[in-house]
Protein backbone atom coordinates (compact mmCIF):
# COMPACT_ATOMS: atom_id res chain seq x y z
CA UNK A 1 0.00 0.00 0.00
CA UNK A 2 1.26 2.94 -1.26
CA UNK A 3 1.91 6.38 0.86
CA UNK A 4 -1.01 8.10 -0.55
CA UNK A 5 -3.41 4.89 -0.27
CA UNK A 6 -2.65 5.54 3.85
CA UNK A 7 -3.49 9.29 3.90
CA UNK A 8 -6.58 8.65 1.25
CA UNK A 9 -7.72 6.05 3.95
CA UNK A 10 -7.38 8.63 6.74
CA UNK A 11 -8.90 11.31 5.28
CA UNK A 12 -12.21 9.38 3.36
CA UNK A 13 -13.92 10.86 1.01
CA UNK A 14 -12.96 14.22 1.67
CA UNK A 15 -9.37 13.62 1.12
CA UNK A 16 -10.23 11.66 -2.28
CA UNK A 17 -11.72 15.67 -2.75
CA UNK A 18 -9.14 17.43 -2.30
CA UNK A 19 -7.09 15.52 -5.08
CA UNK A 20 -9.58 16.16 -7.82
CA UNK A 21 -8.55 19.19 -8.88
CA UNK A 22 -4.88 18.10 -9.65
CA UNK A 23 -6.09 14.64 -11.27
CA UNK A 24 -8.39 16.49 -13.65
CA UNK A 25 -5.83 19.15 -14.28
CA UNK A 26 -3.20 15.20 -15.66
CA UNK A 27 -6.31 13.69 -17.08
CA UNK A 28 -7.69 17.16 -19.13
CA UNK A 29 -3.79 17.37 -20.68
CA UNK A 30 -2.94 13.73 -21.28
CA UNK A 31 -4.83 13.49 -24.61
CA UNK A 32 -3.40 16.33 -26.10
CA UNK A 33 -0.07 15.43 -24.65
CA UNK A 34 0.07 12.00 -25.88
CA UNK A 35 -1.21 13.38 -29.12
CA UNK A 36 1.97 15.48 -29.67
CA UNK A 37 3.70 12.88 -28.67
CA UNK A 38 2.46 10.52 -31.05
CA UNK A 39 2.61 12.42 -34.00
CA UNK A 40 6.25 13.36 -32.95
CA UNK A 41 7.86 9.80 -32.77
CA UNK A 42 5.46 8.51 -35.49
CA UNK A 43 7.13 11.09 -37.64
CA UNK A 44 10.20 11.20 -36.88
CA UNK A 45 10.12 6.71 -36.53
CA UNK A 46 9.15 6.57 -40.45
CA UNK A 47 11.60 8.85 -41.14
CA UNK A 48 14.54 6.77 -39.48
CA UNK A 49 12.93 4.04 -41.19
CA UNK A 50 12.60 5.80 -44.68
CA UNK A 51 16.04 6.75 -44.88
CA UNK A 52 17.65 3.63 -43.37
CA UNK A 53 19.38 3.28 -46.63
CA UNK A 54 21.42 6.26 -46.00
CA UNK A 55 23.34 5.45 -42.49
CA UNK A 56 24.05 8.51 -41.03
CA UNK A 57 20.54 10.36 -41.61
CA UNK A 58 18.59 6.82 -40.18
CA UNK A 59 20.69 7.07 -37.25
CA UNK A 60 19.74 10.72 -36.68
CA UNK A 61 16.56 9.90 -37.05
CA UNK A 62 16.64 7.78 -34.44
CA UNK A 63 18.16 9.01 -32.04
CA UNK A 64 16.15 11.69 -32.43
CA UNK A 65 13.20 9.61 -31.90
CA UNK A 66 14.82 8.09 -29.06
CA UNK A 67 15.27 11.31 -27.22
CA UNK A 68 11.90 12.46 -27.84
CA UNK A 69 10.36 9.74 -26.39
CA UNK A 70 12.22 9.56 -23.23
CA UNK A 71 11.39 13.67 -22.57
CA UNK A 72 7.62 12.41 -22.94
CA UNK A 73 8.22 9.78 -20.84
CA UNK A 74 9.96 11.93 -18.14
CA UNK A 75 7.00 14.39 -18.34
CA UNK A 76 4.56 11.71 -17.91
CA UNK A 77 6.59 10.94 -14.88
CA UNK A 78 6.96 14.78 -13.69
CA UNK A 79 2.73 14.66 -14.44
CA UNK A 80 1.91 11.73 -11.77
CA UNK A 81 4.27 13.21 -9.36
CA UNK A 82 2.46 16.45 -9.44
CA UNK A 83 -1.23 14.98 -9.67
CA UNK A 84 -0.26 13.28 -6.10
CA UNK A 85 1.19 9.38 -7.50
CA UNK A 86 3.68 8.26 -5.48
CA UNK A 87 7.43 9.24 -7.46
CA UNK A 88 8.65 6.31 -9.97
CA UNK A 89 12.43 6.06 -9.83
CA UNK A 90 13.79 7.08 -13.83
CA UNK A 91 16.39 4.47 -15.07
CA UNK A 92 20.16 6.32 -15.49
CA UNK A 93 20.83 7.88 -18.70
CA UNK A 94 24.31 8.23 -18.70
CA UNK A 95 26.95 7.14 -21.09
CA UNK A 96 29.53 4.67 -20.50
CA UNK A 97 31.11 3.64 -23.46
CA UNK A 98 33.36 5.92 -25.35
CA UNK A 99 33.52 8.00 -29.09
CA UNK A 100 30.19 8.44 -31.02
CA UNK A 101 29.51 5.17 -32.36
CA UNK A 102 30.05 3.78 -28.81
CA UNK A 103 27.07 6.56 -27.67
CA UNK A 104 25.07 4.90 -30.53
CA UNK A 105 25.39 1.19 -29.66
CA UNK A 106 24.47 2.02 -26.16
CA UNK A 107 21.64 4.17 -26.93
CA UNK A 108 20.11 1.71 -29.27
CA UNK A 109 20.58 -1.16 -26.81
CA UNK A 110 19.01 0.62 -23.95
CA UNK A 111 16.29 -1.07 -22.97
CA UNK A 112 14.60 1.82 -21.66
CA UNK A 113 14.65 4.02 -24.51
CA UNK A 114 12.99 1.55 -26.46
CA UNK A 115 10.31 0.92 -24.01
CA UNK A 116 9.94 4.81 -23.43
CA UNK A 117 9.29 4.88 -27.27
CA UNK A 118 6.20 2.25 -27.10
CA UNK A 119 5.03 4.17 -23.86
CA UNK A 120 4.55 6.97 -26.03
CA UNK A 121 4.11 5.88 -29.46
CA UNK A 122 1.26 3.16 -28.61
CA UNK A 123 0.47 2.42 -25.38
CA UNK A 124 -0.17 6.03 -23.72
CA UNK A 125 -1.82 7.07 -27.23
CA UNK A 126 -4.39 4.78 -26.57
CA UNK A 127 -4.84 5.02 -23.17
CA UNK A 128 -4.46 8.70 -22.63
CA UNK A 129 -7.84 8.40 -26.05
CA UNK A 130 -10.00 6.38 -23.51
CA UNK A 131 -8.95 8.34 -19.70
CA UNK A 132 -9.48 11.28 -21.71
CA UNK A 133 -13.14 10.50 -23.52
CA UNK A 134 -13.90 9.00 -20.03
CA UNK A 135 -13.28 11.88 -17.87
CA UNK A 136 -14.54 14.29 -20.33
CA UNK A 137 -17.82 12.19 -20.61
CA UNK A 138 -18.14 11.63 -16.86
CA UNK A 139 -17.97 15.52 -15.86
CA UNK A 140 -19.89 16.36 -18.82
CA UNK A 141 -23.05 14.55 -17.56
CA UNK A 142 -22.41 14.88 -13.53
CA UNK A 143 -21.67 19.01 -14.07
CA UNK A 144 -24.59 19.50 -17.27
CA UNK A 145 -27.48 16.81 -15.32
CA UNK A 146 -27.06 18.26 -11.52
CA UNK A 147 -27.51 22.05 -13.15
CA UNK A 148 -30.07 20.50 -15.82
CA UNK A 149 -33.10 21.76 -14.17
CA UNK A 150 -31.61 25.64 -14.42
CA UNK A 151 -30.43 25.58 -18.19
CA UNK A 152 -32.72 23.64 -19.48
CA UNK A 153 -35.72 26.48 -19.99
CA UNK A 154 -33.42 28.73 -22.06
CA UNK A 155 -33.01 26.04 -24.73
CA UNK A 156 -36.05 25.61 -27.39
CA UNK A 157 -37.42 22.34 -27.36
CA UNK A 158 -38.93 20.49 -30.65
CA UNK A 159 -40.86 17.42 -31.08
CA UNK A 160 -37.66 15.21 -31.59
CA UNK A 161 -35.96 15.70 -28.27
CA UNK A 162 -35.32 13.00 -26.17
CA UNK A 163 -36.50 13.57 -22.61
CA UNK A 164 -35.19 11.24 -20.26
CA UNK A 165 -38.49 11.01 -18.14
CA UNK A 166 -40.62 10.49 -21.21
CA UNK A 167 -38.06 6.87 -21.90
CA UNK A 168 -38.60 6.39 -18.33
CA UNK A 169 -42.10 6.22 -17.97
CA UNK A 170 -43.76 5.74 -21.46
CA UNK A 171 -40.60 3.77 -22.85
CA UNK A 172 -40.48 4.62 -27.03
CA UNK A 173 -44.00 6.44 -26.73
CA UNK A 174 -44.13 9.83 -26.20
CA UNK A 175 -46.45 11.36 -23.26
CA UNK A 176 -49.74 12.33 -24.01
CA UNK A 177 -50.57 15.79 -24.92
CA UNK A 178 -51.17 18.31 -22.13
CA UNK A 179 -48.76 16.19 -20.00
CA UNK A 180 -45.81 18.23 -18.80
CA UNK A 181 -43.10 16.07 -17.29
CA UNK A 182 -40.89 18.88 -16.88
CA UNK A 183 -40.22 18.87 -13.05
CA UNK A 184 -39.72 15.10 -13.13
CA UNK A 185 -37.36 15.31 -16.09
CA UNK A 186 -35.30 18.29 -14.23
CA UNK A 187 -35.38 15.73 -10.84
CA UNK A 188 -34.41 12.51 -13.09
CA UNK A 189 -31.25 14.85 -14.25
CA UNK A 190 -30.85 16.38 -11.43
CA UNK A 191 -30.16 12.58 -9.69
CA UNK A 192 -27.69 11.32 -12.74
CA UNK A 193 -25.68 14.35 -12.61
CA UNK A 194 -25.50 14.23 -8.57
CA UNK A 195 -24.65 10.86 -8.59
CA UNK A 196 -21.67 11.04 -11.39
CA UNK A 197 -20.64 14.00 -9.47
CA UNK A 198 -20.53 12.07 -6.27
CA UNK A 199 -18.27 9.20 -7.92
CA UNK A 200 -16.16 12.08 -9.76
CA UNK A 201 -13.42 11.31 -7.26
CA UNK A 202 -12.90 7.68 -7.57
CA UNK A 203 -13.60 7.77 -11.25
CA UNK A 204 -10.70 10.33 -11.32
CA UNK A 205 -8.17 8.20 -9.33
CA UNK A 206 -8.53 5.36 -10.56
CA UNK A 207 -7.93 6.85 -14.27
CA UNK A 208 -4.64 8.65 -12.59
CA UNK A 209 -3.71 5.30 -11.33
CA UNK A 210 -3.95 3.25 -14.39
CA UNK A 211 -1.63 6.00 -16.05
CA UNK A 212 0.74 5.49 -12.84
CA UNK A 213 0.43 1.45 -13.02
CA UNK A 214 1.74 1.95 -16.68
CA UNK A 215 3.92 4.07 -15.86
CA UNK A 216 5.59 2.02 -13.05
CA UNK A 217 5.99 -1.11 -15.89
CA UNK A 218 6.94 0.49 -18.31
CA UNK A 219 8.90 3.89 -17.58
CA UNK A 220 10.27 2.71 -14.03
CA UNK A 221 14.00 1.58 -13.54
CA UNK A 222 14.47 -1.99 -13.56
CA UNK A 223 15.52 -3.86 -10.27
CA UNK A 224 18.83 -4.92 -12.31
CA UNK A 225 19.53 -1.55 -13.10
CA UNK A 226 19.81 -1.17 -8.58
CA UNK A 227 21.95 -4.43 -9.08
CA UNK A 228 24.25 -2.66 -11.15
CA UNK A 229 24.66 0.35 -9.38
CA UNK A 230 25.60 -1.29 -6.60
CA UNK A 231 27.81 -3.62 -8.16
CA UNK A 232 29.34 -0.56 -9.46
CA UNK A 233 29.08 1.50 -6.24
CA UNK A 234 31.46 -1.71 -4.32
CA UNK A 235 34.12 -2.09 -7.11
CA UNK A 236 34.44 1.87 -6.84
CA UNK A 237 34.25 1.53 -2.73
CA UNK A 238 36.75 -1.43 -3.32
CA UNK A 239 39.34 0.18 -4.87
CA UNK A 240 39.16 3.71 -2.95
CA UNK A 241 39.83 0.90 -0.13
CA UNK A 242 42.67 -0.40 -1.66
CA UNK A 243 43.71 3.27 -2.44
CA UNK A 244 43.72 4.17 1.01
CA UNK A 245 45.18 1.37 2.23
CA UNK A 246 48.04 2.02 -0.24
CA UNK A 247 48.22 5.28 0.95
CA UNK A 248 48.38 4.96 4.33
CA UNK A 249 51.14 2.33 4.11
CA UNK A 250 53.55 4.30 2.02
CA UNK A 251 53.21 7.29 4.68
CA UNK A 252 53.74 4.90 7.66
CA UNK A 253 56.70 3.24 5.65
CA UNK A 254 57.98 7.30 5.31
CA UNK A 255 57.39 7.84 8.44
CA UNK A 256 58.95 5.15 9.54
CA UNK A 257 61.92 5.85 7.09
CA UNK A 258 62.39 9.30 8.30
CA UNK A 259 62.09 8.57 11.94
CA UNK A 260 62.52 6.16 14.32
CA UNK A 261 64.19 4.46 11.57
CA UNK A 262 67.32 7.22 11.48
CA UNK A 263 67.60 7.41 15.31
CA UNK A 264 67.70 3.57 15.78
CA UNK A 265 70.71 4.07 12.99
CA UNK A 266 72.31 6.75 15.32
CA UNK A 267 71.38 4.51 18.45
CA UNK A 268 73.87 1.82 16.94
CA UNK A 269 76.34 4.30 16.14
CA UNK A 270 76.26 5.87 19.38
CA UNK A 271 76.84 2.60 21.31
CA UNK A 272 79.63 0.99 18.95
CA UNK A 273 81.08 4.67 19.32
CA UNK A 274 80.62 4.02 23.12
CA UNK A 275 82.18 0.54 22.80
CA UNK A 276 85.65 1.69 21.23
CA UNK A 277 85.79 4.24 24.19
CA UNK A 278 84.84 1.96 27.09
CA UNK A 279 88.36 1.33 27.83
CA UNK A 280 90.11 4.46 26.79
CA UNK A 281 87.90 7.38 27.75
CA UNK A 282 85.19 6.03 30.12
CA UNK A 283 83.74 9.73 30.46
CA UNK A 284 83.66 9.95 26.64
CA UNK A 285 81.96 6.53 27.03
CA UNK A 286 79.60 8.01 29.17
CA UNK A 287 78.47 10.78 26.93
CA UNK A 288 77.62 8.57 23.90
CA UNK A 289 75.40 6.27 26.30
CA UNK A 290 73.92 8.95 27.18
CA UNK A 291 73.11 10.16 23.86
CA UNK A 292 72.00 6.66 22.55
CA UNK A 293 69.52 6.60 25.76
CA UNK A 294 67.82 10.08 24.21
CA UNK A 295 67.93 8.75 20.77
CA UNK A 296 65.96 5.66 22.32
CA UNK A 297 63.53 7.51 24.17
CA UNK A 298 62.97 9.75 20.90
CA UNK A 299 62.51 6.85 18.63
CA UNK A 300 60.24 5.28 21.29
CA UNK A 301 58.07 8.26 21.25
CA UNK A 302 58.08 8.42 17.59
CA UNK A 303 57.12 5.10 17.78
CA UNK A 304 54.25 5.96 19.55
CA UNK A 305 53.10 8.38 17.63
CA UNK A 306 53.05 6.55 14.59
CA UNK A 307 50.99 3.28 16.59
CA UNK A 308 48.41 5.71 16.90
CA UNK A 309 47.53 5.08 13.16
CA UNK A 310 46.73 1.50 14.55
CA UNK A 311 43.53 0.86 16.53
CA UNK A 312 45.40 1.33 20.64
CA UNK A 313 44.24 -1.45 22.54
CA UNK A 314 41.74 1.18 24.61
CA UNK A 315 39.39 0.93 21.40
CA UNK A 316 39.12 -3.08 21.41
CA UNK A 317 39.48 -2.98 25.00
CA UNK A 318 36.50 -0.62 26.10
CA UNK A 319 35.11 0.78 22.84
CA UNK A 320 34.75 4.16 20.70
CA UNK A 321 33.91 6.18 23.10
CA UNK A 322 36.58 5.51 25.85
CA UNK A 323 39.40 5.56 23.23
CA UNK A 324 38.03 8.71 22.00
CA UNK A 325 38.24 10.04 25.57
CA UNK A 326 41.59 8.96 25.73
CA UNK A 327 42.47 10.90 22.50
CA UNK A 328 40.87 13.80 23.62
CA UNK A 329 43.16 13.88 27.02
CA UNK A 330 46.29 13.65 24.74
CA UNK A 331 45.14 16.27 22.19
CA UNK A 332 47.15 19.62 22.57
CA UNK A 333 43.78 21.35 22.89
CA UNK A 334 41.01 21.51 25.17
CA UNK A 335 39.22 18.35 23.82
CA UNK A 336 35.75 17.23 24.48
CA UNK A 337 33.28 13.86 23.85
CA UNK A 338 29.69 14.32 23.29
CA UNK A 339 28.59 10.71 23.54
CA UNK A 340 25.00 10.58 21.94
CA UNK A 341 25.00 6.16 20.93
CA UNK A 342 23.02 5.29 23.81
CA UNK A 343 23.04 1.00 23.91
CA UNK A 344 23.87 0.88 20.14
CA UNK A 345 26.56 -1.39 19.51
CA UNK A 346 28.52 -0.92 16.90
CA UNK A 347 30.90 -3.37 14.60
CA UNK A 348 34.46 -3.43 15.07
CA UNK A 349 35.30 -2.46 11.82
CA UNK A 350 33.14 0.49 12.34
CA UNK A 351 34.74 1.33 15.57
CA UNK A 352 38.28 1.45 14.30
CA UNK A 353 37.83 3.90 11.25
CA UNK A 354 35.23 6.04 13.21
CA UNK A 355 38.68 6.61 15.83
CA UNK A 356 40.99 7.07 12.73
CA UNK A 357 38.63 9.56 11.32
CA UNK A 358 38.50 11.57 14.63
CA UNK A 359 42.16 11.13 15.45
CA UNK A 360 43.31 12.52 11.83
CA UNK A 361 40.79 15.54 12.29
CA UNK A 362 42.24 16.72 15.69
CA UNK A 363 45.73 16.33 14.05
CA UNK A 364 44.38 18.61 11.69
CA UNK A 365 43.22 21.26 13.96
CA UNK A 366 46.21 21.08 16.16
CA UNK A 367 48.77 21.60 13.12
CA UNK A 368 46.56 24.22 11.08
CA UNK A 369 43.61 25.64 12.83
CA UNK A 370 45.17 27.08 15.74
CA UNK A 371 41.51 26.16 18.00
CA UNK A 372 40.84 26.90 21.21
CA UNK A 373 37.80 24.30 21.62
CA UNK A 374 37.07 20.97 20.01
CA UNK A 375 34.22 18.84 20.43
CA UNK A 376 33.77 15.66 19.13
CA UNK A 377 30.35 14.34 19.00
CA UNK A 378 29.64 10.44 17.85
CA UNK A 379 25.58 10.36 17.40
CA UNK A 380 23.99 7.62 15.49
CA UNK A 381 20.91 8.01 12.96
CA UNK A 382 18.55 6.30 10.70
CA UNK A 383 16.97 7.65 7.08
CA UNK A 384 15.83 6.23 4.34
CA UNK A 385 18.84 5.04 3.15
CA UNK A 386 19.84 2.46 6.11
CA UNK A 387 21.60 3.72 9.51
CA UNK A 388 24.41 5.50 10.15
CA UNK A 389 27.02 6.53 12.46
CA UNK A 390 27.87 10.34 12.49
CA UNK A 391 31.06 11.66 13.76
CA UNK A 392 31.27 15.46 13.81
CA UNK A 393 34.21 17.48 14.59
CA UNK A 394 33.59 20.87 15.38
CA UNK A 395 36.51 23.49 16.20
CA UNK A 396 36.90 27.19 16.74
CA UNK A 397 39.62 27.56 14.56
CA UNK A 398 40.73 29.91 11.90
CA UNK A 399 38.58 27.90 9.04
CA UNK A 400 39.89 26.56 5.81
CA UNK A 401 40.26 23.35 5.49
CA UNK A 402 39.56 21.60 2.18
CA UNK A 403 40.31 18.08 0.82
CA UNK A 404 43.34 18.46 -0.61
CA UNK A 405 45.03 15.36 -2.74
CA UNK A 406 47.72 13.89 -0.92
CA UNK A 407 46.07 15.86 2.86
CA UNK A 408 45.20 14.28 5.68
CA UNK A 409 41.64 15.16 4.89
CA UNK A 410 41.30 13.64 1.54
CA UNK A 411 42.52 10.81 3.05
CA UNK A 412 39.50 10.42 5.33
CA UNK A 413 37.46 10.48 2.20
CA UNK A 414 39.07 7.68 0.34
CA UNK A 415 38.98 5.43 3.99
CA UNK A 416 35.21 5.94 4.19
CA UNK A 417 34.73 5.87 0.42
CA UNK A 418 35.98 2.14 0.76
CA UNK A 419 33.34 1.72 3.73
CA UNK A 420 30.53 2.97 1.72
CA UNK A 421 30.63 6.27 3.70
CA UNK A 422 31.18 10.10 2.95
CA UNK A 423 32.79 13.09 4.36
CA UNK A 424 31.37 16.77 4.79
CA UNK A 425 33.76 19.68 5.69
CA UNK A 426 32.65 23.17 6.50
CA UNK A 427 35.19 25.39 7.01
CA UNK A 428 34.05 28.89 5.78
CA UNK A 429 37.16 31.51 5.84
CA UNK A 430 37.17 32.71 10.30
CA UNK A 431 35.64 29.47 11.30
CA UNK A 432 34.68 27.43 12.65
CA UNK A 433 35.26 23.78 10.93
CA UNK A 434 32.56 21.36 11.37
CA UNK A 435 34.03 17.85 9.49
CA UNK A 436 31.18 15.41 9.70
CA UNK A 437 32.11 11.39 8.74
CA UNK A 438 28.48 9.58 8.06
CA UNK A 439 30.32 5.74 8.20
CA UNK A 440 26.97 3.05 7.42
CA UNK A 441 26.36 0.42 9.90
CA UNK A 442 24.01 -2.78 10.03
CA UNK A 443 20.39 -1.84 10.75
CA UNK A 444 20.51 -4.62 13.11
CA UNK A 445 22.98 -2.95 15.51
CA UNK A 446 20.86 0.01 15.36
CA UNK A 447 17.61 -0.91 16.06
CA UNK A 448 16.70 1.17 19.07
CA UNK A 449 17.74 4.54 17.06
CA UNK A 450 14.82 6.75 16.08
CA UNK A 451 15.13 8.39 12.92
Amino acid sequence: MTTTDVETRRGGYGALWRRVPRELGFLALTLPIAVVGFSLTVGLFSAAAGTIATVFLGIFFLIATLYVSRAFGVTELARLRWAGMPPIEQPQWGQTRPGFWGWVRELAGNGHYWLYLLHTMVVNFAVSLLTWILTVTWLATGLGGATFWFWDRFIPHGDSDFILSEWIVYGLDRAPAGVDLGWLDALLNFVVGVIFLATLPFVTRGLTRLHWAIARGMLAAFASDALRRQVGDLTESRGAALSAEGHSLRRLERDIHDGPQQRLVRLQMDLAAADRQLDVDPAKARELINEAMQQSRDALEELRALSRGFAPPILLDRGLVAALESAADRSAMPTRVVNELGAVELPQEIERNAYFVASEALANAAKHSGATDVEVRVQPRLDELGSWLDVVITDNGTGGATLVDGHGLAGLTERLRGLGGTIEVQSPVGGPTIITAHLPIATAAVSSVQP
